[in-house]
């Protein structure tokens, strides 16, 4: 779950009994069932308190007052008073306020008792404000004050009275100045609970606004978490595009080296074969040079020969009915110089037989 604090609030995180940070106004994620927040208000706080001691010559006397302090030591005072708060409500599991400003009135409490306790009625009633310096002057030096980590910041007594038996017993003068004193104390008294009306009605309207505060905080919370999902997916897309662009060019590139090499392939192998065509050529010019060149020398030995031996080596291997044709041929062609032929009826028919 994410929680966050305000600022005039002092947030010390455990985790599993460990303290893991500190600090005012934080905020962070965390699972609630092994996280534990203690939640010290570092602004000025005010208490009220009424309370009736007894004057020197043993007349009661009404003291009503207020008193403002802060906390100073958070850490001083969250391990000496429990202020875990429920991190869903904020809420305290005790009630640690209450309990520390009732510990700082049961101290004014004891200084006011021992100030009205020294001095008379007329005194006590006259001297609020000598009282309430004085007082406040005592409750910032004490000791036990210091060392719960609290700085008292304001006191004031708004009134100290004395009840009606009292002012019936004194003398008609000062039974006047008595009356006359608590005629004032009934107007303070009366002021003091608008005061105290006002302060109610101001504390709700603050609450209001800071509920309506939380809420506004919600939204904003909301719709940055609804933009920051929005540009993640919209980076995400980039990059799936971005990805999609790439592999179709590195896709595209590829199929292009392909080609290239394809072609590059088939140049070469036509160069190969003009190559070997080349060759060809080459070899066929060489052998038909030799071949003229043995048919040249075959000839020129021909030529040195008389007809006679070279119509004698051409008979050599030559079939008989061949030869017997070639005799047949020059006959004819000395037909003029032959006188009489005879061509026994054997020789034709073993001619035709062949055949």
């Amino acid at each position: 779950m994410y929680i966050k604090f305000l600022p005039n609030e002092y947030v010390i995180r455990y985790k599993k009994g460990k303290q893991v940070d500190a600090g005012r106004g934080l905020s962070f994620y965390c699972f609630d069932k092994s996280t534990s927040v203690a939640v010290v208000p570092i602004s000025v706080m005010d208490t009220d308190f009424i309370f009736e001691e007894k004057t020197k010559d043993f007349q009661n006397v009404t003291v009503q007052g207020q008193l403002a302090y802060r906390i100073t030591d958070c850490e001083k005072i969250a391990e000496m008073m429990n202020f875990t708060a429920d991190m869903r409500t904020k809420a305290y599991y005790a009630k640690p306020l209450e309990k520390l400003s009732k510990r700082i009135i049961n101290i004014v409490e004891v200084l006011i008792k021992n100030r009205i306790g020294s001095v008379g009625l007329t005194r006590a009633i006259s001297a609020e404000q000598d009282i309430a310096a004085e007082t406040f002057e005592d409750v910032k030096s004490i000791e036990e004050v210091r060392l719960l980590g609290v700085e008292v910041t304001g006191f004031s007594i708004l009134r100290i009275s004395a009840n009606n038996e009292t002012h019936r017993a004194l003398e008609a003068r000062t039974r006047e100045e008595i009356q006359k004193g608590s005629d004032d104390a009934l107007y303070e008294r009366r002021n003091a609970s608008i005061e105290q009306e006002r302060k109610i009605k101001e504390n709700e309207l603050n609450t209001e606004i800071s509920v309506e505060e939380k809420k506004k905080q919600i939204r904003e919370t909301e719709l940055a978490t609804k933009q920051m999902l929005l540009e993640k997916e919209n980076e995400l897309e980039r990059i799936r595009i971005n990805a999609e662009t790439e592999s179709e060019r590195i896709k595209a590139a590829a199929e292009a080296e392909r080609e290239k090499m394809k072609i590059e392939t088939q140049i070469e192998i036509e160069r190969k074969r003009k190559e070997l065509a080349d060759m060809r050529l080459e070899n066929a010019k060489k052998d038909a040079d030799a071949e003229a060149y043995r048919v040249g020398v075959v000839m020129e030995a021909y030529n040195r020969l008389s007809p006679e031996v070279l119509v004698a080596l051409a008979t050599l291997n030559m079939e008989p009915e061949r030869m017997i044709a070639g005799a047949f041929e020059k006959l004819a062609a000395n037909s003029e110089k032959i006188g009489t032929l005879n061509i026994t009826p054997d020789l034709l028919e073993s001619l035709a037989v062949k055949k």
